[in-house]
């Protein structure tokens, strides 16, 4: 089981005063020396509100601060959890995808989602009613555009054009998906390399407009029935990384949510999950390493 780091997303609306005198390339040589495997950034460029009032955060753009956790570690994996893939062309997520990439040594994995905030999209002038079909073409585009190919389709194929460099990995960094929807798990068995489903209740759900994800046995069951339907296509089981159902518990700090999460790592593990991805709710950077070291000493280092 490896274990990915979220940055707490309620830090960045007071990120000087939550960091104090550190600073974000500190904070990951931080959490890589705990051990963990990888860190992630979510995204939401231009918010609503409303939506902020109600619960939702802002994000710092995923490529600028990843790059600076990449360039101040040496094996993290970096994330994006999720990029939505709609707010932008695929040739400029492949460009900035394959830049980190190759900065990095080829330690990124790409998580994309057809995203659900539509006054988002609305603010970025991006096409939410067409979002999903759009994401499939991106997909295969920014394939292409890795491979130096150019792509052959009726929304991004554009002939003529080449854009390098190229990402250190051959093909291009993996690519999860997040979702729980119907069309995100095709895109897992079809098109990608791993799945981020999201623990959400029915309230939760009405919001996302996804469907709900209450137990662990419903968690396994799905990746069970994706892995048998990416077999049939004759590919290999999906990485899939989960934030665990005890997330909440976070919310006191990290000892009681360890105690939580520590007996049941095996059942996780054998539900499929291959990531747990931990978000700490720590209200200051001192808050975060107190919270990193309990969790570190409880779930990886146990």
């Amino acid at each position: 089981m490896k274990t990915n780091l979220m940055f707490p997303m309620r830090a960045v609306k007071h990120y000087p005063e939550w960091i104090g005198e550190g600073s974000l390339g500190e904070l990951a040589r931080f959490v890589e020396d705990a051990g963990f495997d990888g860190f992630a950034m979510s995204e939401h460029p231009y918010p609503d509100k409303a939506w902020l009032g109600n619960g939702g955060h802002h994000a710092f753009d995923p490529f600028v601060s990843l790059s600076m956790v990449a360039e101040a570690t040496r094996h993290l994996q970096v994330i994006t959890y999720v990029m939505v893939a709609g707010y932008r062309s695929p040739f400029l997520a492949a460009k900035a995808a394959a830049s980190l990439d190759l900065l990095s040594g080829g330690r990124l994995t790409l998580g994309m989602a057809a995203g659900y905030l539509e006054t988002e999209f609305a603010a970025l002038g991006a096409d939410f009613k067409r979002r999903g079909k759009l994401l499939d073409e991106g997909i295969a585009a920014m394939r292409a555009t890795w491979a130096g190919l150019e792509h052959d389709g009726p929304e991004f194929g554009i002939p003529g054009h080449v854009s390098l460099p190229l990402p250190a990995l051959l093909g291009g960094p993996p690519i999860w998906i997040g979702g729980n929807s119907g069309a995100a798990r095709r895109r897992v068995v079809e098109l990608a390399d791993g799945w981020m489903p999201m623990a959400q209740s029915a309230e939760m759900a009405a919001i996302t407009r996804t469907p709900p994800l209450e137990d662990l046995a419903s968690l396994s069951a799905l990746i069970d029935e994706q892995n048998k339907r990416r077999a049939d296509l004759g590919r290999g089981a999906m990485d899939v990384s989960f934030v665990p159902f005890e997330k909440n518990l976070l919310r006191a700090g990290a000892t009681e949510f360890a105690a939580a999460v520590a007996p049941r790592i095996d059942d996780y593990a054998e539900a499929g999950v291959t990531w747990l991805t931990i978000e700490p709710a720590s209200r200051s950077y001192d808050d975060f390493k107190l919270d990193v070291t309990v969790i570190s000493d409880r779930l990886i280092r146990h």
